[in-house]
């Protein structure tokens, strides 16, 4: 086996690049690059500025040359191959100009291959599918790995209906942005004797104004109207009461954005009763 590379078994621990074919017709590379210019040029102008400036998607690069560009990819485990092989499809039939580098990275490595990282940080763009959380016994999920080694501290999810698919609420468009790297997220545990464990949540005010400019900038550059900051400062008076003050700091920045804040059990209540009350929503 080892004598023949179309055989060879990969090294779950190695985590070698498999990368897909690259677009190597420059005319197919580049037939998704009008369309993005066209969706571009499309966009709304800003308000007060005549017809000239005009506002872009947030945080999106702008349209290339068409020149592909790679793109990480960790298929990953359970469902996961089976997702980010549904998007290579799609990028595929798009002739999108992008390829994949893949890795074979399971949850079940003791840490995320230094190659990986690399890569990450070198295309700028990673697709990944789910990777194996451990259950217990203190190892540190790969997610997490990922999280603080490339500083990811915002998770956005968005939530909305699928036109001609009926359901139980209708005009539902949320917008869900989590911050990443603290609070119950830290992951900062110890036994401190036996059988008594301190599991420690931890709020600055630097992460907690990053993530509500996040939200705020995000609500600006798309047309949203409201940021609502999700918390629990009624009972967690100095943690979640230091990420308000940060909130209420960069809310008063942006005055054409409406802020309203909401406790954590009330929200859920409203999450199921009248969603379509919500816009963006921020918590950490």
């Amino acid at each position: 086996l080892s004598g023949s590379p179309a055989l060879r078994l990969p090294d779950r621990n190695s985590a070698s690049p498999r990368r897909s074919p690259s677009p190597s017709q420059p005319p197919m590379a580049r037939r998704s690059a009008p369309l993005l210019r066209r969706l571009v040029s499309s966009a709304p102008p800003l308000p007060g500025h005549g017809g000239g400036a005009r506002r872009t998607v947030t945080y999106m690069p702008r349209p290339g040359d068409g020149t592909p560009r790679p793109v990480t990819l960790i298929p990953g485990d359970g469902i996961g191959p089976l997702v980010t092989g549904a998007v290579e499809q799609v990028m595929e039939a798009m002739h999108a100009p992008v390829y994949f580098e893949s890795y074979d990275v399971h949850g079940d490595m003791p840490a995320v291959p230094p190659a990986v990282i690399e890569s990450i940080r070198r295309n700028k763009v990673c697709l990944k599918g789910g990777l194996a959380t451990p259950v217990g016994g203190g190892v540190s999920s790969l997610n997490m790995q990922l999280r603080k080694e490339l500083d990811l501290f915002a998770s956005l999810v968005n939530c909305a209906n699928v036109p001609g698919l009926p359901t139980r609420h209708q005009n539902v468009d949320i917008v869900v942005i989590r911050e990443n790297t603290e609070g119950e997220y830290s992951g900062l545990e110890h036994e401190v004797v036996p059988g008594v464990v301190e599991s420690l949540k931890v709020i600055t005010k630097f992460c907690s104004e990053r993530i509500a400019k996040y939200a705020f900038e995000y609500a600006y550059l798309n047309y949203r109207k409201k940021v609502t900051a999700v918390h629990k400062a009624n009972i967690m008076k100095l943690a979640d009461g230091l990420f308000l003050e940060s909130c209420r700091e960069i809310a008063a920045k942006y005055p054409s954005i409406e802020y309203n804040e909401i406790i954590v059990d009330n929200c859920c209540m409203q999450l199921v009763s009248r969603p379509e009350q919500f816009d963006v929503m921020g918590y950490t």
